[in-house]
């Protein structure tokens, strides 16, 4: 390459882009980081106070020029003209962009989305990819073009999901792996020299924004459908169930065969002390639980604590399909 130095602008809210946002501000010295767009301070937490969001925290310690504003609108867009940026990059940035701003950077605006494409466009897929019960997962960098995740691709990195993962430990991996795919192609992509291939249409998927009601477990499913959900929605909205009207959160669980032939939503402790929940195939062993106003506990703990009346059938609760 030449001396060049080319201006990249990176849109985006969620910690999942880090290491590679690292990559290109400390490594890549053939490129600047030059603007940066991300959402509004938000209140949070128990305090419910005001505080930014993972990326502006990053970019505003690293002197990196950001905005965070309501939504990009034309005065963002002319300010990165005045910038001078060459191509942008989004990951996670949670609004869809007008088409001044797909244009208004000469080499291109390109997409990474945490699903191997066209598998899993839109809003859940890491989490998703568990629940449906994937062994692999990854990340796709694409030409962002006015359809969702539909752009053209220039190229994905692959990882596998392993049957202990959860939705943290699988953004995790999809973060990291977001560094060596952008080392590959960041030198055709600032230059407008990448190569690009149209995504099957016939082979997409859709998984659509969670919402609470995602934590619902029926026990009509099997115990691997239930543990692999049980998975994905750790960190949110997390699996529970309910009994005489309160709530118990699993954190997390394991699918066994079922020698007992318990009931759909039957509770037992079996001879080893383990806290099994029947289902349509197998039983559901939990391993973490927490009760109302408790903490998350070993179910050890939370039995040494909490004579929990085992023998009762647990309501099931509609569990709604996660892909469009």
């Amino acid at each position: 390459m030449s001396n060049q130095i080319y201006r990249v602008a990176f849109f985006g809210s969620d910690e999942i882009a880090l290491p590679f946002l690292e990559y290109l501000h400390n490594e890549c010295d053939f490129v600047r980081l030059s603007a940066v767009l991300t959402q509004p301070d938000r209140r949070s937490g128990r305090g419910r106070k005001m505080s930014e969001n993972p990326i502006k925290s990053w970019a505003k310690a690293r002197s990196v020029p950001c905005r965070s504003p309501d939504k990009p609108t034309g005065v963002e867009c002319n300010w990165l003209q005045e910038e001078r940026i060459d191509s942008i990059l989004v990951m996670a940035y949670g609004h869809i962009l007008k088409n001044q701003f797909l244009d208004v950077a000469p080499a291109g605006c390109y997409n990474l989305h945490a699903s191997l494409l066209p598998e899993y466009r839109g809003a859940s897929p890491i989490e998703t990819a568990i629940a449906m019960g994937e062994n692999r997962s990854g990340v796709t960098l694409m030409r962002i073009i006015p359809r969702m995740d539909a752009g053209p691709i220039v190229d994905s990195e692959s990882i596998s999901i392993s049957s202990t993962d959860t939705g943290p430990s699988l953004r995790l991996k999809l973060s990291q792996s977001c560094v060596p795919l952008i080392k590959r192609n960041i030198a055709s992509l600032v230059q407008g020299k990448a190569e690009e291939f149209t995504q099957v249409e016939e082979e997409s998927s859709y998984c659509r924004k969670l919402n609470k009601e995602d934590g619902n477990l029926n026990f009509s499913s099997t115990a691997q459908v239930l543990s692999n959900r049980i998975r994905a929605f750790q960190a949110w909205p997390g699996c529970s169930f309910f009994h005489d009207g309160q709530k118990f959160r699993i954190g997390s669980a394991e699918p066994k065969s079922d020698p007992d032939f318990l009931r759909e939503g039957e509770t037992k402790r079996d001879e080893e002390g383990n806290f099994i929940i029947g289902t349509k195939h197998g039983v559901l062993r939990i391993l973490e639980i927490q009760k109302p106003g408790g903490k998350m506990l070993k179910v050890s703990e939370f039995l040494r604590g909490f004579n929990f009346p085992f023998g009762e059938i647990l309501e099931s609760l509609e569990m709604k399909d996660l892909t469009k």
